[in-house]
């Protein structure tokens, strides 16, 4: 079982064994969130399923929302029934990609954890260390699939909800640390939510600093030697991790884990959810 990262080579050794998998493309541009179906029929692993951010992994009816922000949570229950009309069953191994460099694929490693499914992973590298690899390729729309039952489990990551994060300000307990670039986190600039920096307290740990330039994340002892250093001696179990959306935060998360950590939490509503709030406190700097 592959439950953190999978390398391209590793996906074509599981191709080959006959172990039930199934991987999904989430390739996405925030600035263009229509374009995710025309990245996927553009070029895509043979065999991979479509998965938008926009469309699957996020919803826009309240209703059926957990938390709120620019990409709220599905409920559980809708994302395994999702996953279901896709042909995933509990027996499966899921590889999920993006060609964003883990951007967004991450999202949907963390959704699958918190359903209580562990055979998850980020392909290392995303679309291009596959095509690097040799691995085939394929074109235009999804093939029509034969359903299947997805069971929810008890939830395998922790999720945060605004209350809990404003709740515990400036405890001891609870270290926010803020995914978004420094500009976004300090202030200087805000290009998608309505108000400009930072939960108070929160440090910053760009998200995009645990990737090679290549894609692939950076090796398990510089991360811990990196999130040591920002950590500082505090304690990595209080680590409540977000961004703007709570997307780009679960590379943190990962690379956290990678680094030997162990799994820490998610405050999935973010920035975009708590800068809403007018009886929240904002900080800048």
């Amino acid at each position: 079982m592959y439950n953190l990262l999978m390398t391209a080579t590793e996906l074509l050794q599981l191709q080959k064994q006959g172990t039930p998998y199934a991987v999904l493309d989430c390739s996405f541009d925030l600035m263009k969130p229509e374009m995710a179906n025309s990245f996927y029929e553009s070029v895509h692993i043979a065999g991979a399923l479509p998965a938008s951010l926009d469309k699957d992994l996020s919803t826009h009816d309240p209703a059926l929302a957990v938390n709120g922000g620019r990409h709220p949570l599905p409920q559980r229950e809708s994302v395994a029934q999702w996953l279901g009309s896709l042909g995933i069953s509990n027996d499966m191994q899921i590889v999920v990609y993006d060609r964003n460099k883990g951007h967004y694929c991450g999202r949907l490693w963390w959704m699958l954890k918190w359903l209580g499914h562990d055979a998850v992973a980020v392909l290392d590298g995303g679309l291009q260390a596959w095509e690097d690899a040799g691995g085939e390729l394929a074109t235009g729309p999804a093939s029509p699939v034969a359903p299947a039952h997805f069971a929810l489990k008890t939830p395998l990551r922790t999720l945060i909800l605004i209350t809990e994060v404003a709740a515990n300000l400036g405890k001891s307990s609870q270290l926010v640390v803020d995914a978004r670039a420094g500009a976004r986190y300090r202030g200087e600039t805000e290009p998608l939510d309505p108000v400009a920096g930072h939960i108070p307290g929160a440090l910053n740990r760009p998200f995009t600093e645990n990737f090679n330039p290549d894609g692939r994340f950076k090796p398990a002892e510089v991360l811990k030697t990196e999130w040591d250093k920002l950590l500082a001696g505090r304690p990595a179990a209080s680590v409540v991790h977000h961004c703007g959306s709570g997307v780009t935060a679960v590379p943190n998360l990962i690379a956290m884990e990678l680094a030997g950590f162990g799994p820490t939490a998610l405050y999935a509503g973010s920035w975009s959810e708590w800068c809403q709030n007018p009886y929240l406190p904002c900080a800048q700097g």
